[in-house]
């Protein structure tokens, strides 16, 4: 989850706040947001999908155990579209992602790619036959395994290992910056390197549908417009679907078409990224505004 425990002022989570600004504790912004938003029609979320659907939710309950984290949330993105998460600590940001993913339960609701209900698949035939990766969050290499053994994992689920030996040299192709680190051990790679490495893992089966978890997470500034550099490549050239939680929320809507602002498991905002960045109180809460 992004944010922080401590409270967050609104420069947003791991910035300094001036002694004469106020700080907004987590559980105030909570409040804040989820007084900001309104009834988020099933028409308004088709309609900012930005064409046929290729990824939905529908009336979405999900969570962990007997816990019920999300709140009959849907959302809905088209083929070569980007959707960026943000809100408050604890908002369910990803737990979105895991219960796509099928990494929680499903209490009721449709999950559906391409229109095929793909609700009760699990995480491996999410990946293999519904065209689903997961991007972790950072540190998610195997630091003793080389490049090109990290890659080779994302194909685990091919039918053979020349398949996955072809499809990770497609990936060192498409990637230099790799293909010269491909014998090393990946615990040499810098923090930029090494998110490189965990997307280029997850194309490894040539997904339509990026799911993405805080994108900049541990990553020096210098490296973070280099991810999404990447992502933009991916999104825009690549024709991938890509759905990120973001940390950053300026730079998540920067990049994102599609903004969705989420408060205690339910859509409380929707709009363009670009849209949502101009909102005063998106701003005030979220963006250092």
């Amino acid at each position: 989850m992004s944010g922080n425990g401590n409270g967050i002022g609104p420069g947003g989570a791991g910035h300094g706040t001036p002694k004469d600004e106020v700080v907004l504790s987590v559980d105030q912004v909570a409040r804040e947001a989820e007084a900001i938003g309104g009834d988020i029609t099933g028409e308004r979320i088709i309609e900012l999908a930005g064409g046929p659907p290729l990824l939905t939710t529908e009336n979405l309950v999900a969570g962990y155990g007997k816990m019920k984290i999300l709140h009959d949330f849907s959302l809905a993105i088209a083929q070569g579209r980007s959707l960026c998460l943000i809100g408050p600590n604890g908002a369910g940001k990803s737990t979105v992602l895991h219960s796509i993913y099928g990494f929680t339960r499903i209490f009721s609701g449709t999950i559906t790619v391409g229109g095929r209900d793909v609700t009760a698949l699990s995480p491996s035939q999410k990946l293999s036959g519904a065209g689903i990766a997961y991007i972790l969050q950072d540190n998610s290499v195997f630091p003793d395994m080389t490049v090109t053994e990290n890659l080779l994992m994302g194909g685990y689920l091919l039918p053979s290992r020349a398949e996955a030996r072809d499809a990770a040299d497609r990936v060192l192709e498409k990637y230099p910056r790799l293909a010269q680190r491909a014998g090393q051990r990946a615990s040499v790679l810098s923090g930029g390197e090494r998110r490189l490495l965990e997307i280029s893992r997850a194309l490894i089966m040539n997904p339509e549908v990026l799911l993405v978890d805080e994108p900049s997470i541990g990553l020096e500034p210098r490296f973070i417009d280099m991810v999404f550099e990447i992502l933009a490549e991916l999104q825009q050239v690549d024709g991938k679907t890509l759905v990120m939680v973001e940390q950053n929320a300026k730079k998540g809507l920067e990049f994102a078409d599609t903004g969705y602002v989420l408060v205690s498991g339910t859509l409380a905002l929707a709009g363009p990224g670009r849209e949502l960045l101009e909102d005063e109180q998106v701003g005030r809460l979220f963006l250092g505004g």
